[in-house]
């Protein structure tokens, strides 16, 4: 038997307190897209309560005009349909104007708190119940009759209001900490611009520059072939027995360094990777897109993960981890491996011979072992505060469905809801 509501709660089907539910736009749209424009949601956009604008598309404002049914709103939630059926967020005031495709849009009426809306559709309960209704059978997706359909537990607004303050909380600490992963990031970055690539390190008034086959370079650095100075797909052994950590190329990002949601598998069949190296997509389109980790989860030096047959595994011979990192996300370095992609279109993929044509001057021992010194502080303070992340993350999924449910009563809790996060 189902438990009677609390006081103030009712059950109702999202139609009756939404203005409106509708569909982004289904079509092809690789002729669409432009450089610069309106911002123009995909599925892989939407997050759990955020947006990752990393790898946005743009259109034109003509062809933002023409969508006009798929058009978004600051304040309306968006979901998503395949892929990660009812993954949810709301569309900030920031993202003033912009369009999508394939996505459920759900624009709440003054009743329903959207922030208290992506709450139901993210919690396990809400995951569950979209999981029973999708459609398809090559691709099940969540479709706009089901969100119509939905029925959810609604407290009164002010109840809402409350449990999404609480939860928007736990979401402004995680956005603070991902900010200083990025400036931490872009800090050490720009220490190896400076130092490796415009050769202005610690001392460089008093070296001169001599004539290479990469140009002028400091005196006593060496140029290499990537293979003398770099291990490409090093030999690791990985037990077959037992769980291990395991990465997929979902697990990692465009733009950071970070491997986050690891799952853990028997066998040993893929890439295998220890601490200290970099894993490097060698297919499209996401080696396009940044794909790139630098692999500092693991317990100890020792411990050896295994991940995609998709990565190239990219370890040190003469230079040091964060060297490789970075420069694997260099321009150089990933136009010349692009450049190796054969394959038929759609899934290319780099040939491990293309870094036997990549050259690079190897800095001396002293200035590699500085450089070390000053990145990996920088390095474990960006593990450390994704550490940070997963356990507000991990604490914020707990307080959700008991939230939600009014297991845990908010209503003589004395919460500033003016501020909650969009």
């Amino acid at each position: 038997m189902q438990k009677p509501l609390k006081n103030g709660w009712r059950k109702v089907k999202l139609k009756e307190v939404c203005r409106e539910i509708t569909v982004g736009y289904v079509g092809s749209m690789a002729k669409e897209y432009v450089d610069q424009g309106i911002p123009f949601l995909r599925s892989q956009n939407i997050l759990p309560f955020s947006l990752e604008l990393s790898s946005v598309k743009y259109i034109t404002p003509e062809f933002h005009a023409k969508l006009k049914k798929s058009a978004l709103l600051p304040g309306d939630v968006a979901v998503v349909r395949t892929g990660y059926p009812g993954t949810a967020c709301v569309i900030p005031s920031k993202l003033s104007i912009c369009n999508c495709a394939d996505l459920v849009i759900i624009r709440p009426s003054e009743e329903v708190n959207a922030k208290y809306l992506t709450c139901i559709f993210n919690s396990s309960w809400g995951q569950g119940t979209i999981a029973g209704t999708l459609v398809g059978v090559a691709q099940q997706h969540f479709n706009v009759s089901a969100a119509k359909e939905m029925e959810v537990n609604l407290p009164p607004r002010h109840t809402q209001d409350k449990i999404a303050a609480i939860l928007s909380a736990y979401d402004r600490l995680i956005e603070n900490n991902t900010r200083r992963i990025e400036i931490l990031e872009e800090m050490a970055r720009s220490l190896y611009r400076e130092w490796f690539v415009n050769f202005r390190f610690p001392g460089h008034e008093q070296v001169q520059m001599v004539d290479s086959e990469l140009g002028l370079i400091p005196e006593g650095w060496e140029v290499k072939k990537l293979t003398d100075a770099v291990f490409a797909n090093p030999k690791t052994e990985v037990p077959k027995e037992g769980e291990k950590p395991f990465v997929t190329m979902k697990h990692l990002s465009n733009e950071l360094m970070l491997i986050q949601d690891i799952e853990y598998r028997s066998g040993n069949s893929g890439a295998k990777f220890k601490n200290g190296d970099t894993l490097f997509a060698r297919i499209t389109p996401c080696l396009e897109t940044g794909k790139t980790g630098y692999v500092q989860f693991l317990p100890d030096n020792e411990a050896v993960a295994f991940g995609s047959t998709e990565f190239i595994v990219l370890r040190s011979k003469t230079l040091c981890p964060e060297y490789i990192y970075f420069m694997a996300r260099s321009i150089p370095f990933r136009e010349n491996a692009i450049k190796s992609m054969v394959g038929a279109s759609g899934r290319q993929r780099v040939q491990l011979a293309c870094f036997d044509q990549f050259l690079l001057a190897n800095p001396n021992k002293n200035l590699l072992g500085k450089f070390s010194e000053i990145a990996s502080r920088y390095f474990r303070s960006i593990h450390l505060l994704a550490q940070k992340n997963d356990n507000l993350r991990q604490t914020r999924d707990l307080l959700l469905p008991r939230l939600i449910s009014g297991e845990i009563d908010v209503e003589n809790l004395d919460i500033n809801t003016s501020q909650i996060a969009a």
